[in-house]
């Protein structure tokens, strides 16, 4: 475990020092969007300890397993300048989870894609925080990416996030799928697919204008 962090460190070291990629960091009205610190990992931790916060994903993680998937995003956001990124609030400066963007693995049924994802602590739920966020996030990928679609997707229950989706902008494609990973007598196997494109996005930006 230690060698394992260590080595990604000096991933993200390495990719400093070379410059040659910027990192971005996106802001809201309330919200900061940012690269990973050391200091965040205690505190997704916790939330990845969270039945409720994990109820639609196949069990909690341990604080291990979350460190290295903090670093595991830590690393992506430092060789590409963008992905899962940290949200905290302007206001206080605390970190209440992340949002951001990320490839998925290649066996999934979506891929080759990017999607959009986000995981909040509990108390900083139904704030539309993860909308905001989500909807410049959403921004950055369509101007600064110049990417042509957008994908999000989650178990078939999940509706809460599904109504995040829904006030992004993206809509069902109806092309649900097995996950993979887990196991299809599994109720959360099932997952739905939401999509926006390009030509989607600007068409709704222009009506809000």
């Amino acid at each position: 475990m230690v060698l394992v962090l260590n080595s990604l460190r000096n991933i993200i070291c390495w990719c400093m020092k070379k410059g040659s990629v910027i990192t971005m960091t996106l802001k809201t009205k309330r919200l900061i969007l940012r690269q990973w610190k050391l200091s965040d990992f205690e505190t997704f931790a916790i939330l990845n300890a969270d039945p409720e916060v994990m109820k639609y994903f196949p069990q909690t993680l341990s604080k291990q397993e979350s460190d290295e998937l903090a670093e595991k995003i830590q690393t992506f956001i430092a060789v590409n300048g963008w992905g899962l990124w940290v949200v905290e609030l302007k206001s206080t400066g605390k970190f209440i989870g992340m949002v951001g963007l990320n490839k998925p693995k290649a066996e999934l049924p979506p891929s080759p894609c990017v999607e959009i994802g986000w995981r909040l602590a509990k108390k900083y739920w139904s704030k539309r925080y993860a909308t905001e966020a989500g909807k410049e996030c959403i921004k950055f990928s369509f101007e600064n990416l110049n990417l042509g679609e957008v994908v999000a997707f989650t178990t078939l229950n999940n509706v809460d996030s599904q109504a995040v989706m829904k006030r992004l902008g993206m809509t069902n494609t109806y092309r649900n799928f097995m996950h993979p990973h887990i196991e299809k007598s599994n109720p959360l196997c099932e997952h739905v697919l939401y999509s926006i494109t390009k030509q989607q996005w600007k068409k709704l930006n222009d009506q809000l204008i």
